[in-house]
């Protein structure tokens, strides 16, 4: 049950990571007209919802909790 406390320990990292390292977003506008093209291109950086953070993290601890159990 060792994996299991470490995927629990690997999910509790990434929802602490999530809730302050935005993730870049890239969007590509444009038109093409025979040889012509014109585009835009915006990058935006968003983070990940504190709740949805929140649930990662609770996910984790709780899979920790069942391997502790399980191997006692």
């Amino acid at each position: 049950m060792k994996a299991l406390f470490w995927l629990g320990l690997v999910a509790v990292i990434v929802g602490v990571v999530l809730l302050f390292v935005p993730i870049p977003h890239t969007e590509k506008h444009g038109v093409k007209a025979g040889d012509v093209s014109l585009g835009v291109e915006t990058r935006t950086q968003e983070k990940i919802s504190p709740a949805i953070s929140g649930v990662i993290v609770l996910a984790g601890v709780g899979l920790m909790i069942a391997a502790r159990g399980r191997s006692s």
